[in-house]
C-alpha cells in the first residue's frame, strides 16, 4: 500500500510538471501570436542628414554625417521589400547633394526590386536636367520643398536663393517632360500662415500639395536660440510654432485646390514610417524622439516594434494614394493624381 502510495505521489508531481510545462509552451506560442505584425507599406528612408539649408522648423537636422555604405543601404532595402514595402521616398537632410547615390538607390529599388513608387524629397537647389534625363525612369513622384513665394519670407525661414520660383517651374517642367508627378510640400509656420499662395500653386499645378502645420520634435530641433547661434547644425522651432486656428485659417484658404492636402500635428506625428542613416526606425510622435535597433540587425519587424507608427494617421491623411508614374493623366483629380483625402483631425 505505500509502494502504491508513493507511486501515486509520483504520478500527480509528474502530471502536474507536465501541465505546468504546456501552460509555458502555450503562453510563449500566444505571446509570439500576438505579437505586433506590422507591414511597412511605404517608408521614407532619410539616408542622409547633410544639408545646404538651415531652415528654422527642421525636424530632421543635421546631428551626423554618416551615410551607410551601398551594401547595406542594398541590404536593408531588401529586408523592408520582403517585409512588404511597396513605396520607398528618399530625403533628408538633402538627397541631391549625393546625386551618385541617389541614382544608385532609384535604380535599385525600382529595376531590382519592383517597387511599386520611388518618390523623393529635395529643396530643389540641387536638381538639374542631366540628372533627370539620365535617372527620371526609375521615379515615380518628385516631391519639391516650398514655404513661400516671397523671397524675405523664404529667408525668414532659413530657404531663401533669389532662385526659388523659377527653380520650381523648372523642375515642374521637367517632371511633366518626363512622366513624373510633380509634388509640392510646404510647412506653415509664423512667417506664412498668412500668406496668400493659392495663385502661384495653381499656376505650378503639382498633383498633389502638401501642407503641413510645422512640428516640435524634442532632440532635433528643440535646441535655445544660443545653441542654434552658435552652430547652424541646431535648431529651435519653439518661436515658429503656430496655433490650430492660424493653421485652419491657412487651410480655408486653400482647400478649393484639388490638389491641397492638409497635415495638422495631430496626423502628422508618428503617421509617417521614417528610417534613418543608421536603418533605424525613428519615431517622432508625443515626447522626446525614439529610435528603434537598425534593421540589418534585428530585422524589420523586430524593429517596427520597438516604435510607434500609427497606422490609423497614416491612412487618415491620405498616405495611400495613386503613386506610381505610370496611372498619371486618368483625370481623376486636377493635376494628373488620384482621389485625395482632405479630411483634418484639429
Amino acid at each position: 500500500m505505500l509502494l502504491d502510495l508513493i507511486h501515486s505521489c509520483l504520478t500527480f508531481q509528474m502530471a502536474l510538471a507536465c501541465a505546468g510545462l504546456a501552460l509555458c509552451c502555450y503562453l510563449v506560442n500566444l505571446t509570439y501570436l500576438g505579437a505586433r505584425v506590422v507591414t511597412p507599406v511605404s517608408v521614407n528612408y532619410h539616408f542622409t542628414r547633410k544639408c545646404n539649408k538651415v531652415c528654422g522648423f527642421c525636424f530632421h537636422t543635421e546631428k551626423t554625417s554618416y551615410v551607410a555604405s551601398e551594401d547595406e543601404m542594398k541590404r536593408g532595402l531588401r529586408l523592408l521589400k520582403k517585409a512588404g514595402m511597396r513605396k520607398i521616398n528618399f530625403a533628408g537632410g538633402e538627397p541631391f547633394l549625393y546625386p551618385d547615390k541617389l541614382a544608385m538607390l532609384c535604380h535599385f529599388c525600382k529595376k531590382e526590386l519592383g517597387l511599386e513608387s520611388i518618390s523623393i524629397i529635395t529643396n530643389g537647389t540641387k536638381v538639374t536636367k542631366k540628372w533627370m534625363e539620365k535617372n527620371g525612369q526609375w521615379v515615380d513622384v518628385l516631391g519639391v520643398s516650398c514655404d513661400s513665394f516671397d523671397e524675405a519670407t523664404n529667408i525668414a525661414i532659413g530657404r531663401g536663393t533669389g532662385n526659388n520660383v523659377k527653380q520650381l517651374f523648372k523642375i515642374r517642367d521637367w517632371c511633366r517632360e518626363l512622366g513624373i508627378k510633380f509634388k509640392l510640400n510646404t510647412v506653415i509656420c509664423t512667417h506664412n500662415w498668412e500668406e496668400d499662395m493659392a495663385s502661384m500653386i495653381e499656376k505650378l499645378d503639382p498633383f498633389r500639395w502638401k501642407v503641413f502645420q510645422v512640428l516640435y520634435v524634442e532632440g532635433e530641433n528643440d535646441d535655445k536660440d544660443e545653441d542654434v547661434y552658435l552652430s547652424k547644425r541646431k535648431r529651435n522651432a519653439r518661436k515658429l510654432l503656430i496655433s490650430d486656428e492660424q493653421f485652419r485659417e491657412f487651410c480655408d484658404k486653400h482647400q478649393h485646390l484639388g490638389s491641397f492636402v492638409p497635415e495638422p500635428n495631430s496626423l502628422m506625428a508618428s503617421s509617417y514610417l521614417i528610417l534613418d542613416e543608421y536603418l533605424c526606425f525613428l519615431d517622432k510622435g508625443a515626447g522626446i524622439e525614439q529610435q528603434s535597433r537598425s534593421i540589418l540587425e534585428v530585422g524589420v519587424q523586430k524593429a517596427l516594434n520597438e516604435i510607434y507608427w500609427d497606422q490609423e494617421a497614416f491612412s487618415k491623411r491620405g498616405g495611400m494614394y495613386e503613386w506610381t508614374k505610370d496611372i498619371a493623366g486618368d483625370g481623376s483629380e486636377v493635376g494628373g493624381c488620384g482621389p485625395v483625402d482632405k479630411t483634418m483631425e484639429w
